[in-house]
């Protein structure tokens, strides 16, 4: 009896065995072939040409591999832990965007005005200084893009290439960013001179006073293997000497580019030199927009220059409101500081904005690619402006209001 039951299992153990036999060669099988999700992709290659890129934030990577160390950093940094820059761009996931049915979409345009001068969108190129280190085209590059998209472009005073060079390479003329020197006799050379050559207007940046800490900056550098003195000097903050606005000025006595006294009496004494539009960039609080537009601002950028110089951890968006709500719609606000997605710019417009800056994201698409990199990224921004607009029931930039975000 024990012999036979014993025979009677071994041949079920057997039985069911060879039952669940092919379970386990096609999980064996299965194991050894390639799933449909790996037989079927592939590693993307790096995008060839700039029209490959799929948004804006791709060109960051981009630009770090083509630049080096030093250079990428520059662009890179802010101020102490970078937690500012940071912030610029994550306030914007701080409001959530209503989307509208019912209307009529049918002749949707981004179009606006400003100044009095239409606009084919609410989008402008804001000033970033010594372009030629991100690439050979420099700020002309960005003019060419500019006047290939009808874009507004501010031109720093640190540019690398003169106003009038790109002037010539816009087509039309340009706003002059301008850092007051502590010697005003040069800037209101710099100011002459760039109203000589064409500019419409000044835009005075009054956000950086003093001395910054720029670790990340500090860090590319060292981990750059040139030497960095071959080309600047050991006071780096001096390179605004050779920036082509300053050629033919008596900068001797000059001490700063971003004078400690800029105070009311400041921008009263500005005011008579500048005869087209004086914009002030840099303010973010209801006071300083009621002075700024008190002592003859035609326009506001609130702006913490991309948390280059200030860790305040307030973001250019989260101050927007109440400069808004200060200037009580006598002259234009603008917004820069974040801006990376087409969304970015829709929730600036509902907060008020009248148009916004890029700066970090053509230097990147320069550096990535040149004139073409710059005009992609124009373009990605204003195709995510447009289909954005549609799902909010939006057909028009002055139809974007306060009631189309909410606070997440």
């Amino acid at each position: 009896m024990k012999k036979s039951l014993r025979a009677s299992l071994n041949r079920r153990a057997l039985l069911g065995g060879l039952t669940t036999l092919p379970v386990f060669l096609a999980r064996a099988m299965a194991e050894e072939s390639p799933s449909p999700s790996q037989l079927f992709s592939r590693t993307p290659a790096r995008p060839a040409s700039a029209d490959q890129v799929l948004n804006v934030m791709e060109f960051e990577a981009l630009a770090r591999d083509a630049l080096p160390p030093a250079h990428f950093g520059y662009i890179a940094t802010g101020a102490d832990d970078d937690r500012t820059v940071i912030r610029n761009h994550d306030a914007f996931s701080d409001y959530e965007i209503r989307a509208r049915r019912f209307n009529d979409l049918r002749n949707l345009t981004t179009a606006t005005s400003v100044f009095g001068a239409k606009w084919p969108s609410p989008l402008y190129a804001s000033a970033v200084s010594s372009m030629r280190a991100f690439h050979p085209e420099a700020e002309v590059g960005v003019a060419r893009a500019a006047k290939s998209r009808s874009l507004q472009q501010m031109l720093s005073t640190g540019a690398s290439a003169s106003t009038e060079e790109v002037i010539a390479a816009r087509g039309a003329p340009v706003w002059q960013q301008l850092y007051a020197t502590d010697d005003f006799s040069v800037t209101q050379g710099l100011v002459r001179r760039a109203e000589k050559a064409g500019c419409t207007a000044i835009a005075l940046t009054v956000d950086s006073p003093g001395a910054r800490n720029v670790e990340t900056l500090k860090r590319a550098t060292l981990a750059d293997n040139r030497e960095c003195g071959a080309c600047h000097t050991p006071a780096s903050r001096q390179m605004w000497r050779r920036a082509p606005l300053f050629a033919g000025l008596d900068v001797s006595r000059v001490t700063a580019i971003s004078p400690l006294n800029v105070s009311p009496e400041f921008l009263d004494r500005l005011r008579d030199v500048v005869k087209g539009r004086l914009i002030i960039k840099g303010i973010v609080t209801g006071e300083d927009a009621n002075i700024a537009i008190e002592h003859g601002a035609d326009g506001i950028v609130v702006s913490n220059h991309g948390g280059r110089n200030e860790e305040t951890l307030r973001a250019s968006l989260d101050c927007l409101p109440e400069v808004v709500a200060a200037a009580r719609a006598r002259v234009p606000v603008f917004l820069d500081g974040g801006i990376r997605r087409g969304t970015d710019i829709f929730k600036a417009l509902a907060l008020g904005a009248t148009a916004v800056g890029i700066g970090r994201p053509q230097a990147w698409g320069l550096a990535a690619f040149g004139q073409s990199g710059v005009e992609s990224v124009i373009d990605i921004l204003n195709t995510e402006l447009t289909n954005i607009m549609r799902q909010a029931g939006t057909p028009t930039v002055a139809s974007i209001t306060r009631e189309h975000v909410v606070r997440a």
